[in-house]
């Protein structure tokens, strides 16, 4: 019980350090000189491999074991 619960909070601390980074670099890209336009394709990409995270932070740590 106390494992999964570490790995839980390990997890969601790792996941949300990655979102705070890969958020910030996409927003600093967009509003510098890159315009929104040119900041678009790394949104998809930033938003892709979030979701990916994500779900590999909700089969790893949240769902139930078989």
């Amino acid at each position: 019980m106390k494992r999964n619960k570490v790995k839980l909070v390990t997890g969601f601390i790792g996941f949300a350090t990655l979102a705070t980074f890969i958020l910030g670099l996409a927003q600093s890209i967009t509003s510098g000189f890159a315009g929104f336009w040119g900041g678009l394709p790394f949104w998809v990409i930033a938003v892709s491999v979030l979701s990916l995270a994500a779900y590999d932070f909700w089969d790893e740590c949240v769902r139930k074991p078989r």
